[in-house]
């Protein structure tokens, strides 16, 4: 059994909505209760939109390998009303994003899944999240707790706890 940490975002619609819906889904599939942080509102990252992110942190339990806990994530999200366009280029607002960033101490290196999540240690609304849950924990590769890489993480986009 391999524990997942997931960042779930939604800046499209009824934001509260699209996480709880997520999570509801997240749980089914869960072999235990999901652990959740707090809710965090961000600006948006990469591109513009006036409608910021509500953003939080799960942690859940899984026996499926990473590709296939993958497929099942994405299957949530389309459930959901996300489309994703294979032409599109950079960022966009959507109803429901829900990444990997961890999972166990896995280093996953696939076209389509990478993991570590290449830039969570760059990304101050992923590691906000991560730190209300699983401060101490370590990311494989980094050498650092999540905890340690929001402190030394150099972004300075405005995240607050939302509730």
């Amino acid at each position: 059994m391999s524990e997942v940490l997931l960042l779930l975002g939604s800046n499209k619609g009824d934001r509260l909505n699209y996480l709880n819906l997520a999570l509801d889904r997240i749980d089914r599939i869960s072999l235990q209760t999901p652990v959740v942080s707090h809710i965090f509102e961000s600006e948006p990252w990469g591109f513009d939109s006036n409608t910021w992110f509500l953003n939080m942190a799960v942690s859940v339990k899984t026996d499926l390998p990473p590709l296939e806990f993958l497929d099942k994530l994405m299957e949530i999200e389309s459930d959901l009303g996300r489309k994703r366009d294979p032409e599109s280029v950079g960022y966009d607002s959507r109803e429901i994003d829900i990444d990997i960033i961890l999972f166990g101490d896995s280093i996953v290196d696939e076209e389509r899944l990478k993991i570590p999540h290449p830039r969570a240690h760059l990304r101050k609304f992923v590691l906000e999240p991560l730190a209300d849950i699983v401060p101490d924990y370590y990311f494989p590769g980094f050498g650092k707790s999540v905890k340690e890489l929001l402190k030394s993480c150099s972004d300075k986009s405005d995240v607050r706890l939302w509730f």
